[in-house]
Parts: C-alpha cells; structure tokens; sequence
C-alpha cells in the first residue's frame, strides 16, 4: 500500500479546481495526483532532452556529428 501524506491548500483554489475539474477528476486528490505525476514526469523527460544536447555537443567536437 502506498503511503499518504497530508497537504494544506487554500480552501478557494480548491473550490475553483473542483469546478473547472471536477467531471474529469472524481475528487480533487486524484487531480492532485495526477498534476504531480505528469510535472514529475515532464522534470525527467526535460533533463533527458537536457543530456542528450551534452551528447550530441561532445560528439560534435569530437567530430562524430
């Protein structure tokens, strides 16, 4: 089982997300979880993009590109 942890937001941005997202999320954790797992993911495909520059700069110098 996974463990939970609790967070405070304020009680307005809450309301304004169950309305905008509401009949997509059934309740605001799992649109929490969701926000957080999709950043979390865009975090490790930025820094892979990020490498692969340094790659693909060290083989130009050193003539492979």
């Amino acid at each position: 089982m996974t463990q939970m942890r609790d967070v405070q937001l304020p009680a307005d941005v809450c309301a304004a997300a169950e309305r905008k997202f509401g009949h997509v999320f059934g309740t605001l954790e799992e649109l929490l979880v969701f926000v957080l797992r999709d950043l979390s993911r865009d975090e490790a495909a930025r820094a892979d993009q990020a490498e692969q520059r340094l790659v693909e700069e060290r083989l130009r110098e050193l003539g492979y590109l």
